[in-house]
């Protein structure tokens, strides 16, 4: 896979908080996740399929992107 260069914020991130969200970059095969407050740090990659799973986990279990940035710290 090539590296990622295209990371944006999620569209719930607004002036405040905004600084402190996950950022998401994507290619024709694969999904990247990392936090925004240490992007130099390790990232998340899944494979297209495998981050839409990923997703409805994480809806079933937690209510807005809000609750998952709050679950992960």
């Amino acid at each position: 896979m090539t590296t990622l260069d295209n990371w944006r914020k999620s569209s719930y991130s607004g002036e405040g908080d905004g600084n402190d969200c996950v950022e998401v970059a994507t290619s024709p095969t694969h999904t990247a996740i990392r936090d925004s407050k240490t992007p130099a740090r390790a990232t998340l990659t899944f494979p297209t399929g495998a981050f839409t799973a990923f997703l409805n986990h994480l809806t079933s279990a937690h209510s807005t992107v809000t609750d998952f940035a709050r679950f992960r710290g």
